[in-house]
């Protein structure tokens, strides 16, 4: 998909403030400072639509991006770091599991996870959250780049293995510095938005 609009609508910490026009969304979930937000900024040719930050945890709202007015990419919060209170983190959980459980227009949820290591505890909890509410998730293995053409078979195996993967769900290697699994990403996502 050629995306020549895309703008954030709300961010949002209730679903009170969700948007209502009834669009099918897309969530990005994720350890805090995987790579979610290089990986739609990567997704739609923008820098700076979805704020990068070296501060993991940055993302404190569900932030909802209207793409080309047909879907809305969803961020939810970064999961998994340590520096936040714990009834900020449990603030959180209710947040993301309020989205997650009664979200009508959520029609796939991108999980991204690092290529580069096993997926921690934090990743195959949600991994297996998103599957108790049947969802359909997508996991994108962010930073392949930093992996060796000859271990990638490897490293897809490992995370698949973790998650006890569903073979019904889909699994992209990504890399935002070689543009790997782009195009393959947007079939994907695509194929939710019918």
């Amino acid at each position: 998909m050629k995306v020549n609009q895309a703008e954030i609508t709300i961010s949002a910490v209730s679903p009170a403030q969700y948007p209502n026009e009834g669009l099918p969304e897309i969530a990005l979930a994720g350890r805090s400072n995987v790579g979610k937000s290089s990986y739609i900024n990567s997704l739609i040719n923008r820098k700076k639509l979805a704020r990068t930050s070296s501060k993991p945890g940055k993302t404190r709202t569900i932030n909802f991006y209207k793409i080309e007015n047909k879907f809305f990419f969803v961020d939810v919060p970064g999961y998994g770091y340590a520096k936040v209170s714990k009834t900020e983190r449990e603030k959180w959980g209710e947040m993301m599991n309020t989205y997650f459980s009664q979200r009508e227009p959520l029609a796939l949820t991108v999980l991204v996870v690092d290529f580069r290591h096993v997926p921690t505890s934090d990743d195959i909890q949600m991994y297996e959250f998103l599957k108790y509410f049947e969802l359909p998730v997508l996991v994108v293995a962010t930073k392949s780049d930093k992996i060796s053409p000859s271990k990638k078979n490897k490293h897809t195996q490992q995370i698949k293995k973790a998650f006890n993967f569903n073979e019904s769900d889909h699994f992209v290697v990504f890399s935002t510095e070689k543009n790997e699994g782009k195009a393959e990403s947007w079939k994907i996502i695509e194929s939710y938005l019918k």
